[in-house]
């Protein structure tokens, strides 16, 4: 068999922004690709363009980086089917992996052994429709949600999607503001106010270092 090769935009090792791997150091994979156009994306330049590397030459370049936490991002890792073999190999090398995805493509074959971080497209993002809903039922307890608030309108619908769909029964549930649009201190009130169970956060790495990319 071949070995299956990846389009990647970038490999770096910085501060984990986000999730519950917060503040860990974490080298990231990110591939190139996203069938999604989110109005509110940061990493548009990963639309397009990137290297090919094999599976092997990924994380040969992970391991010499000597960080055990590893992140495969996006774009959406999820559009190049040889992420699976990607992730595959990362955890057989005993790397703690997690992967963010859009939620918008089917989690199902991602290896048990890595925990997914998967948003839900709120209404402000211009994706909601793009939302894949079997997904939940593929949720692992070491899984998470993360939804991006950008308005009230976004807030009241989080918090319907929360309740119907019974949210926290499957994994932990991660609300963010769109970076410099809502005023993060407004969505803590919000949550505060309604005794909302979920995790605020902030993205980490645009506090410590702004929009430079590679951080």
């Amino acid at each position: 068999m071949s070995e299956a090769v990846l389009r990647v935009s970038e490999i770096f090792t910085s501060i984990q922004g986000e999730s519950s791997r917060v503040g860990l150091p974490t080298t990231f994979v990110r591939l190139t690709g996203c069938p999604l156009r989110c109005r509110w994306c940061d990493t548009p330049y990963a639309f397009q363009g990137g290297t090919r590397q094999t599976v092997a030459e990924v994380v040969a370049e992970v391991a010499a980086r000597g960080v055990r936490t590893v992140c495969v991002t996006g774009g959406e890792p999820l559009a190049q089917p040889a992420v699976h073999r990607l992730l595959r190999a990362l955890a057989d090398a005993g790397f703690d992996v997690s992967l963010e995805t859009s939620g918008a493509l089917s989690i199902a074959d991602v290896d048990p052994r890595v925990a997914v971080v998967m948003d839900l497209k709120a209404p402000g993002s211009g994706e909601q429709e793009k939302n894949l809903w079997q997904n939940l039922g593929a949720l692992k307890p070491t899984d998470e949600i993360k939804i991006v608030i950008a308005d009230r309108a976004d807030y009241e619908w989080a918090k319907t999607v929360l309740t119907e769909h019974r949210l926290r029964e499957r994994c932990a549930v991660l609300l963010s503001p769109v970076a410099n649009s809502l005023p993060p201190h407004l969505l803590a009130e919000w949550i505060v106010a309604d005794r909302l169970p979920v995790r605020f956060q902030l993205q980490l790495h645009k506090v410590l270092w702004g929009e430079e990319r590679g951080r």
